[in-house]
C-alpha cells in the first residue's frame, strides 16, 4: 500500500523515479554535541537560491511525486548565536524538558552547521519539487533565529507530510569521521511511525553510502544508526522521520567535504533517492494517512 495522495502514484512509477534522483539534492540530522564558542561564520557562502514562504510547491507538470508532501528541517539557524535567550528557553520535548534549540557547531574556519544544513535543504527541496512533490521547510532563511524544536515538529506534522528529514552536521571528536542517522524511540506521540522511520533510516544509510564519499560514523552509533529518545524533533513527530548527521565538522577531512557545494549536492541527491525509495517500499509500515493502492 502507498500513502494516499491527490494524484495516485503507483509503486512502479515511484521505483522508476529512483533512477533520476541522484543529482542535486541532500539531507542531514541532529547535533550530537553542539559547539557553543563562536568564530566568525560565513552565513551566505555557497548558498543556493532560497525559497520564500514555508511551503514550496512545484509549478512543473505532474511528476512521480505529485501529491506527496515532504517535510525538510534544516537544523538550527544562522542568527541563533545572537539570540541565546530565545534558544535557551525550556520546552517540553515529549519526554522531558529540552532547550528550544542550539547554536549548532562549525568547522575550524567558522563555516557553520546552520549554513550547511540550509544549503542542503535548498538543493533537496528543488529536486523534490522537480518531481512534483510539495515541500514544507521549517525555515526559509539562514539570517534568522529559531524556530524552537517543538514548532519545527508542528510545522511538518500540521502539513500532513508523508515523510520528513532533519538536516545537520555533527560536532563530535576531532578524530572522528562519518555520517550517522538518528532514529526515534517510541514516546507516545510518535508510536505509530517508529517502524516506518527505521525503514527510512535504512534507505538513507544505503543512499549515503552509494551517492556520497562520506563513510559511516566510526565514533557514534552502530553501523551509523543511533536511536534517540531525548530529541523533540523525533519524540514529537507524527510522520516517518529521521535526523541525519551528514559528517563531523571538527574533523578536517569531513569538514572539507561539508563546506563543498559539490558534496552538499551529493548529500541532497542521496536524501532525495532515500525518500523516493522509502515511499515506494513502505507498504507494510504505518502512515498517518489512509493508504491507497493502484
Amino acid at each position: 500500500m502507498l500513502f494516499a495522495m491527490a494524484h495516485p502514484v503507483t509503486r512502479r512509477t515511484l521505483l522508476r523515479a529512483l533512477v533520476g534522483t541522484a543529482a542535486g539534492v541532500g539531507l542531514a540530522g541532529a547535533t550530537w554535541s553542539a559547539t557553543r564558542g563562536r568564530r566568525t561564520p560565513s552565513k551566505t557562502a555557497g548558498a543556493p537560491s532560497t525559497h520564500s514562504g514555508t511551503t514550496a510547491s512545484s509549478t512543473a507538470p505532474p511528476g512521480p511525486l505529485t501529491g506527496i508532501v515532504v517535510g525538510i528541517d534544516p537544523g538550527h539557524n544562522g542568527d541563533n548565536w545572537e539570540h541565546t535567550s530565545y534558544i535557551n528557553q525550556s520546552v517540553w520535548n515529549g519526554r522531558e524538558e529540552e532547550t528550544c534549540d542550539t547554536t549548532g557547531t562549525q568547522e575550524a574556519n567558522g563555516y557553520t552547521e546552520a549554513q550547511f544544513a540550509f544549503n542542503v535543504a535548498q538543493y533537496l527541496a528543488a529536486t523534490l519539487q522537480a518531481q512534483g512533490a510539495t515541500v514544507v521547510l521549517t525555515r526559509t532563511t539562514n539570517s534568522g533565529y529559531g524556530p524552537c524544536i517543538t514548532e519545527r515538529a508542528g510545522i511538518v506534522n500540521n502539513a500532513g507530510a508523508h515523510v520528513a528529514v532533519s538536516i545537520h552536521a555533527d560536532g563530535g571528536p576531532v578524530d572522528g569521521r562519518g555520517f550517522s542517522i538518528l532514529e526515534p524511540v517510541a514516546s507516545g506521540v510518535n508510536d505509530a511511525v517508529i517502524s516506518a522511520s527505521q525503514l527510512l533510516g535504512e534507505h538513507v544509510r544505503s543512499a549515503f553510502l552509494s551517492e556520497t564519499p562520506m563513510p559511516v560514523s566510526d565514533y557514534y552509533g552502530v553501523n551509523g544508526i543511533v536511536p534517540r529518545d531525548d530529541l523533540g524533533g523525533l519524540n514529537l513527530t507524527t510522520v516517518p522521520k529521521v535526523m541525519v548527521e551528514c559528517g563531523n565538522m571538527p574533523n578536517p577531512t569531513d569538514a572539507a567535504l561539508l563546506i563543498d557545494p559539490g558534496f552538499q549536492q551529493q548529500a541532497a541527491a542521496a536524501l532525495a533517492k532515500a525518500i523516493t525509495a522509502f515511499l515506494a517500499t513502505s507498504s507494510d509500515h504505518p502512515s498517518k494517512t489512509p493508504v491507497t493502492t493502484t
